[in-house]
This record gives C-alpha cells, structure tokens and sequence, in this order.
C-alpha cells in the first residue's frame, strides 16, 4: 500500500483495500493526521501533546489556562511556532513565569486519547476553581447543539476520526467550534481561541462535545469557568462527582429528542 500523503492540515490520504461481501477493492481514503506538538514555555519545554496540526497556538493558551498556569489573555506576552521545527513546537513566553506550586517541576506528556486524570488533580480543581456561576440553559438549545456542531466538523465528515468541542452561549449562539484526533485539544483549542481574544474566563458559555465527556474535560471546563457540558456520549462518574461539586450543567447521551442530566438539573429549563 502506497504511504499517506497530507492533504490539508487535518486531512491525509493513502491506498487501502476495501472489502465488501467479499469482494476486494482498491480505493484513496481519507485519515486524520496525527503530529507531536511539543509546548515551550519561557524558554523551556512543558508538555508533548498528540494532536492534530493547526490552531497551535489557541492549544497552547488553552492548554495553560487548563492547567491553571495562566489566567487570561494579560498572562501571555507572544504565543507563536518557534523557528526550529517550527510546525511542531509553539512557544509561549508569559508575563511574569508561570503559576508553578513552590519547587515544583511539572512536565506533562499527552496522548490523543487522555489528558491529565487522577485523585490528585481532583483535589487540585477543587481548590483552584470556584463554583459554577448560576446559568440557565433551555432543552432546546441542548438538544439543538449536538446538531449544530455536527455540521461545523468538516475534516470529521472526511475522516471519521476527529473529535470535536464548541462553545456556545446560554442562549445556542456558536462562539467557537474546533476539531483535532485529541478530545483534550479539540476543548484546549476552543478555550484557546477566546483567550487569546481576550475572553476568559467564560461565565454564560457551556461547551458540546462531540464524544463522552471525561474527568479532564469537566476539570477544564471549571477553570475555564463554563456554566456546563453538553456530551453526545456517556460521563464517567468523576466527571459526574466533579460537575456536581462545581454545580455545572452536565447532560450526556444528547442524541435525537433525549439526554440525560447527570448535575445541576435545576439549571436546565425545559
């Protein structure tokens, strides 16, 4: 079979065989493409992520206002690719360092399929993030959002393997939607792009996932200050647990003319 060939950033294709009722049959097909992207901060490297070419920047911004290493758009002096191996580094140089715990190093490596999970980062969002701000969400615009982010996935409608996160007001208005092979960077490249315009955090905006919604992403969701989530899939129960410490609207299974509420239902108007 020949090699894959990159299409588009998110887009590339090789030879495959495909076989139906036994017949076989030679034909291009489409693939997400997957690159390392390496996160230097100040100088120095931080994390090694998984993820699909492109919004580099927002990822990186997200990524740090994830990890409550930067607060707001005010925290970062220049995010950009770095001259070396410039499509797989980006460099973020900060105001004042990092937030970093007294002593501590922190490295981080990310697959595309987790981002950072456990008891100690449970412990961690509980004492970095404050409650849910109080915001009301009707059913209609739940349900309306899984189809409406759907529609916005382009390079997922090619490939069948991106996820994908968009940010929407309380009242269904799209404010960002972004895909990558990676669930952690679809959200950090969201959340990263109304950083990097200024807009953060984001009290009145509840994200849709186009997959489960997991621990991480909640963790994320709160320090971004989100009113909830919206998840095509299931929650896991630290998630569920998490949400409901925060008091975020967390709905899952939102297919067709149904879903589930998991937390703060009482925000949720039918």
């Amino acid at each position: 079979m020949g090699e894959t060939r990159p299409f588009d950033r998110h887009v590339a294709e090789t030879d495959v065989e495909r076989v139906d009722r036994g017949v076989r049959t030679s034909r291009r097909d489409d693939l997400a493409v997957e690159e390392p992207l390496e996160i230097r901060v100040d100088g120095e490297a931080l994390a090694v992520t998984m993820r699909t070419p492109g919004e580099d920047e927002e990822l990186a911004a997200g990524f740090l206002a994830g990890e409550s290493l930067i607060h707001g758009r005010e925290d970062i002096v220049s995010v950009s690719p770095t001259a070396d191996l410039a499509a797989n580094v980006v460099e973020v140089t900060t105001v004042s360092g990092l937030r970093r715990d007294a002593g501590a190093e922190r490295r981080f490596y990310l697959s595309s399929s987790c981002g950072v999970c456990g008891k100690g980062a449970l412990e961690f969002i509980r004492q970095a993030a404050p409650p849910s701000e109080p915001q009301m969400i009707s059913s209609a615009v739940v349900l309306a959002a899984p189809t409406r982010l759907r529609e916005a996935q382009a390079s997922f409608a090619r490939t069948g393997g991106l996820h994908a996160t968009a940010l929407f007001t309380a009242e269904g208005d799209q404010v960002a939607v972004r895909e990558d092979v990676g669930r952690h960077n679809a959200f950090d490249k969201a959340v990263g792009s109304l950083l990097l315009a200024g807009r953060f955090p984001l009290p009145g905006v509840f994200a849709c996932l186009s997959g489960r919604a997991s621990f991480e992403l909640v963790q994320k969701a709160s320090l971004a200050g989100l009113g909830g989530i919206v998840a095509v899939g299931a929650p896991s129960t630290l998630a569920v647990d998490l949400a409901r410490e925060r008091g975020m609207l967390l709905c899952g299974f939102v297919r067709g003319e149904s879903f589930n509420v998991y937390s703060a239902a009482e925000r949720l108007v039918s």
